[in-house]
């Protein structure tokens, strides 16, 4: 016979800012990451080019001689167990649209400011509604 184990007690939710704040880490070390990594895929240049050129490995090792493609996996891996932290102290239903979405917005920004990419009206737009639904879902 089999005696059931009571349930697991719920954490209490922390603090409204200490809630914030992970999920800031969230974003920010994967923006970062992202807009890294970017950067150094651009700096290699076309993979097809030198997959052509030189092979597959010719084109790993183009990848690979660059120092800051790692530094954006290291961020993006930074992101991944700042997600999995928030997870254990927060419930699904707000990190992961929060985080998934306010990312959206801050690579919006990143992309502009660093990578000088363009970005249109309609974008901005998304990235403002996308604002409101992250407000709206926290309250």
């Amino acid at each position: 016979m089999t005696i059931p184990l009571p349930p697991l007690p719920l954490a209490s939710e922390p603090h409204p800012w200490l809630a914030a704040a992970m999920i800031a880490a969230v974003v920010l070390t994967s923006t970062t990451g992202e807009v890294l990594t970017a950067s150094a895929m651009k700096s290699v240049g076309d993979l097809d080019l030198i997959r052509a050129r030189a092979g597959l490995k010719g084109a790993i090792r183009a990848v690979l001689a660059c120092p800051r493609f790692f530094v954006g996996v290291f961020f993006l891996s930074l992101s991944f167990f700042s997600l999995l932290f928030a997870l254990n102290h927060l419930t699904l239903s707000l990190v992961a649209p929060a985080s998934a979405s306010l990312t959206l917005v801050t690579n919006a920004v990143a992309g502009k400011i660093f990578l000088k990419e363009n970005v249109d009206r309609r974008r901005w737009a998304s990235a403002l509604l996308v604002c409101i639904g992250v407000y709206l879902l926290a309250h």
